[in-house]
């Protein structure tokens, strides 16, 4: 974790394996090690604005938008947030 206590999450599937759980799984056991870490108090994803699969997932996971970044590799991405421990 950065000095805040905020990790970064990110997750890539094979284009040939979508559609079968696997972000969302590995998401979820990214999220559980986050809530695990007492070091670890907010988590962050960054996605494409274009990447609606990617945005439906993290708004699942409870995930609320806190701004925008230009990343170099990938153009504009929309930033995420939401405790490492919720509620």
């Amino acid at each position: 974790p950065d000095p805040d206590g905020r990790v970064e999450v990110g997750y890539a599937v094979d284009p040939a394996f979508r559609r079968r759980g696997y972000a969302r799984a590995a998401l979820a056991a990214l999220l559980d090690r986050a809530r695990d870490d007492p070091a670890i108090m907010t988590v962050r994803a960054a996605v494409a604005p274009d990447n609606l699969p990617s945005l439906a997932l993290i708004r699942r996971f409870g995930f609320s938008e806190v701004g925008e970044q230009w990343d170099e590799d990938d153009g504009p991405e929309t930033l995420f947030e939401r405790p490492a421990r919720p509620g």
